[in-house]
């Protein structure tokens, strides 16, 4: 294995410098000279390609679908609103409190 010689700067380079510092870029097909991608090559590929998603809390999360009466509905998002988060948030905060005040009797 070769060992690599730390290059100047570019800014720093007179023409013949970096003409030899660029010569590799004049080749056509540059591709094909690539092999394949190796296991660590792969492994950095596929967390690349791997959507971001939401953060996780606790254990995870479950989307379930609740009904709620319309005023309720629109009194739980004014509040939400008026708190900056979101309806979600609100209701596992309430569930949260719930929790709490009837674990503590």
């Amino acid at each position: 294995m070769r060992r690599r010689i730390a290059a100047k700067p570019a800014t720093q380079m007179n023409t013949k410098e970096l003409g030899q510092a660029t010569k590799e870029f004049d080749r056509e097909l540059v591709a094909d000279s690539f092999g394949a991608p190796g296991p660590m090559e792969r492994d950095q590929l596929r967390r690349a390609k791997r959507k971001r998603g939401r953060p996780r809390r606790g254990r995870g999360v479950k989307v379930i679908s609740v009904s709620l009466e319309q005023g309720l509905r629109s009194r739980c998002d004014a509040l939400a609103k008026r708190l900056g988060v979101s309806r979600a948030a609100l209701i596992s905060r309430g569930l949260h409190e719930l929790f709490s005040a009837a674990s503590g009797r």
